[in-house]
């Protein structure tokens, strides 16, 4: 089942890049496909709209010769015969395939007609255009005309004529679907081609996207965009990257510098101010109440700042890979108990260990207790001193998990995916009051991942939070 699903996936990724209407991808294949689609059809429409007025032009123009000519050939036989037999002599003496003609005089006492299987069809209409023009009788195409006849200057009545281009509508309606599906394949293969063409085109920006993606800090001054066979605006705008990744790269040094250097720097004096504040403390009877309350203050603060400054060191040599890590198998249950029994000694809350078997893990002894009292601490200050914070040990599959839970305030939902950033307090008021500086779960978090875990979390506003720590066994 898992590999189907992941299949499906897969397909629902693909799915979504190709068909999302805001990527530049399906923009320019839309819009070039419809630039096409208007192209073909236009030359499709412009074509067949041609052909049929050459299949017209074709046969209106040996109608209107044979028009033109009707009159005079009848007035040259009616000089030697009657005028109906010269009438029907000039009828008898066209002879084109498929055209109907017919005559009527102008007092309707004389009509003499051409034998035709459609003439009988259209003597008895009277209404035909005075040009040729085509027009569907029926299942067929005609071109239709009615002229005058004279002779001597006197009109004798009106000549129709019926041209039947059946067979040639049909083939070239057939020509005409013909090249609407000829079309229709070519406007599918040009936009499948296009689609092809502009993902091809825009693989380098895919590429650049994804390696973007997995840069990391550490890796800011070396890391290189290479688009070797990338067309030259990408290639610019990969250098203009690469540039700006440099200037990253040298801010981050010089931000990690300054922070360890000034942590390291004023970390001794503060200690030895610390170191002189608590001697006079003890030394000096003669103190009152205010003096000694001062005095007490000033190292309180200064034992909170040697203690912001340690640990901005710590994230100084973390961020420059200072940081090393003694990873070896270890029993859990020993390291929690040890951890447990410390955090008692100090205060006086309660803390339920819950380990149902022995469980293992590679992982640097120390950095893991630094964690769990991280964790142990925030769990006090943010939990009423009757709650009981639970410690829980198991093993799920290949993965050791260590679980601090507490029943607390809980951490709003807007502020989860945040707490792991440096100097993120939830509650800057509460955090004053509780001591924090916002570092220990960013310090957490980077340590815990400097041996191969990750630490997540889970929380309710007002029944508590529960941090998780999944480390490799």
């Amino acid at each position: 089942m898992k590999p189907f699903a992941k299949l499906q996936e897969t397909f629902r990724q693909v799915r979504q890049r190709h068909l999302d209407p805001a990527s530049l991808q399906f923009r320019l294949t839309l819009e070039i496909s419809l630039l096409s689609i208007l192209g073909l059809s236009s030359v499709a429409a412009w074509t067949s709209w041609k052909m049929q007025q050459i299949l017209i032009t074709t046969h209106t123009q040996r109608v209107e010769y044979i028009a033109n000519r009707f009159p005079r050939d009848v007035e040259l036989y009616s000089e030697m015969l009657p005028a109906a037999k010269g009438l029907q002599k000039t009828i008898d003496n066209v002879s084109v395939p498929g055209l109907a003609i017919w005559f009527k005089s102008t007092d309707g006492t004389m009509t003499l007609a051409k034998s035709s299987e459609v003439t009988a069809e259209l003597m008895s209409s009277g209404e035909m255009p005075l040009k040729p023009q085509v027009y569907q009788v029926g299942d067929r195409y005609m071109i239709l005309y009615r002229g005058d006849v004279k002779t001597k200057n006197q009109p004798l009545g009106k000549v129709y004529m019926a041209q039947d281009i059946t067979a040639e509508q049909h083939q070239l309606i057939t020509a005409i679907q013909g090249l609407t599906a000829v079309c229709i394949l070519a406007t599918l293969a040009t936009i499948l081609a296009i689609a092809m063409r502009i993902r091809r085109s825009l693989q380098p920006l895919q590429e650049m996207s994804r390696m973007a993606g997995a840069i990391s800090v550490a890796d800011l001054n070396n890391a290189q965009l290479q688009l070797n066979n990338a067309p030259t605006e990408v290639k610019e705008l990969a250098q203009t990257f690469n540039m700006m990744l440099s200037r990253l790269g040298d801010a981050w040094e010089q931000q990690r510098q300054f922070i360890g250097n000034i942590s390291h720097e004023l970390r001794t004096p503060l200690t030895v101010l610390s170191g002189y504040l608590q001697s006079l403390l003890r030394r000096s009877n003669n103190l009152n109440d205010y003096q000694r309350e001062a005095l007490e203050t000033a190292g309180s603060e200064a034992d909170r700042t040697i203690k912001l400054l340690q640990d901005l060191l710590d994230l100084a040599r973390a961020d420059s890979g200072y940081t090393r890590y003694h990873l070896e198998p270890l029993l859990l249950n020993e390291l929690v108990s040890e951890v447990v029994d410390m955090t008692a000694k100090l205060g006086d809350r309660s803390i339920q260990v819950d380990v149902k078997e022995n469980v293992e893990a590679v992982v640097d002894r120390d950095r893991l207790k630094q964690v769990l009292i991280n964790l142990l601490d925030n769990a006090i200050k943010y939990s009423q001193a009757e709650k009981t914070i639970n410690l829980i040990v198991e093993q799920i599959d290949k993965q050791a998990i260590i679980r601090v839970r507490d029943q607390g305030i809980g951490i709003p939902l807007q502020d989860l995916s945040r707490i792991f950033e440096r100097f993120y307090r939830v509650d800057e008021d509460r955090a004053r009051t509780t001591g924090g500086h916002g570092l220990g779960l960013a310090i957490s978090k980077t340590l815990v991942e400097g041996m191969g875990g990750k630490i997540m979390v889970r929380s309710t506003v007002g029944e508590g939070s529960e941090f998780s720590i999944v480390l490799p066994k």
